[in-house]
């Protein structure tokens, strides 16, 4: 175990997060990482911006983005202290969709 993810576990764990979200961020952080090879905390805004655009590439779900976002958003802001690193981490709008409405001889 790196000592950069005994950090983040530790953090996750002392904010009470759920083991759910707590493998999901260990894991997008992983997928950062093995995408540069190299550790998270030797990138910067540009690998972030680049990151990002490569995963709406891959159409991706914009939650799944927004998920990623999230998870390196903790990592530079809550881990790494880097608080100036929140407005490099954009998180993208979910579409909202509007309910299908059945009509009176459908229901």
């Amino acid at each position: 175990m790196t000592h950069l993810r005994k950090l983040v576990l530790e953090e996750l764990q002392r904010r009470n997060y759920s083991s759910a979200t707590i493998h999901a961020y260990i894991r997008s952080i992983k997928a950062f990482a093995e995408y540069f090879h190299r550790s998270p905390e030797q990138l910067g805004p540009d690998e972030i911006r680049e990151y990002q655009t490569h995963l709406l590439e891959r159409h991706l779900q914009p939650r799944t983005v927004k998920a990623q976002a999230s998870a390196l958003r903790f990592l530079y802001v809550q881990t790494l202290k880097r608080p100036y690193m929140l407005e490099h981490i954009p998180v993208p709008k979910i579409p909202r969709t509007l309910p299908t409405v059945l009509t009176q001889e459908e229901v």
